[in-house]
């Protein structure tokens, strides 16, 4: 689950759409694989939200090396599937995946911070294509989500579920989105699914 992302806006989306402070510069990807330096939103305190680049691949604190990595929260991947499908909002411009952030030390002083997917199981959209699916804020969550001193919990536990399967919407793509070579908007593009392998 979750082994490719497309983002296909820029920094300057994001910031409108998130209303962030600042966002570093980057350009559309649609075929976004783990390991990749990627656009998360934080939130500073005295500041408000800001985007900012990371790799995407989750590394413990505790890790000795930084190849070990996590890029969902149970660690699942679409390797296995034959199929790849195109999950995206049915009305709206973005996702909001809830993650989480690392900053891991090497004993030679370099940080690198990094970050994962958080998953939930599916709703009744994503039964049909995988056991799990990522854990989509909606608008009214965002702030609870970043709050870096939000303590509550059980109230961050009860955003940690599946969306309305209203929100989005899938359809099958090409399987050469599994090579991390391919770009470009044929990563989106819709196959019947007659031609699916």
């Amino acid at each position: 689950m979750c082994g490719r992302y497309a983002l296909n806006t820029t920094a300057a989306g994001l910031i409108e759409h998130f209303q962030l402070l600042a966002c570093p510069d980057f350009g559309p990807r649609y075929n976004i694989a783990p390991t990749s330096q990627i656009p998360v939103i934080r939130f500073k305190p005295d500041a408000g939200r800001v985007g900012q680049l990371v790799r995407w691949g989750l590394i413990p604190s505790r890790a000795e090396e930084p190849t070990s990595k996590l890029n969902n929260a149970r660690g699942e991947t679409v390797a296995g599937k034959k199929q790849p499908y195109y999950i995206h909002p049915t009305d709206a411009d973005f996702f909001a995946f809830a993650g989480l952030l690392a900053a891991w030390k090497a004993p030679y002083g370099q940080t690198i911070v990094s970050t994962c997917i958080i998953t939930t199981g599916p709703n009744e959209v994503m039964a049909p294509i995988h056991d799990r699916m990522p854990v989509i804020l909606a608008p009214d969550q965002y702030d609870a989500w970043l709050d870096p001193g939000n303590q509550d919990i059980e109230a961050l536990k009860a955003v940690l579920r599946p969306c309305s399967a209203e929100v989005i919407s899938a359809y099958p793509v090409s399987p050469v989105i599994n090579s991390g070579k391919v770009e470009g908007l044929a990563c989106i593009k819709p196959i019947g699914t007659e031609d699916a392998p």
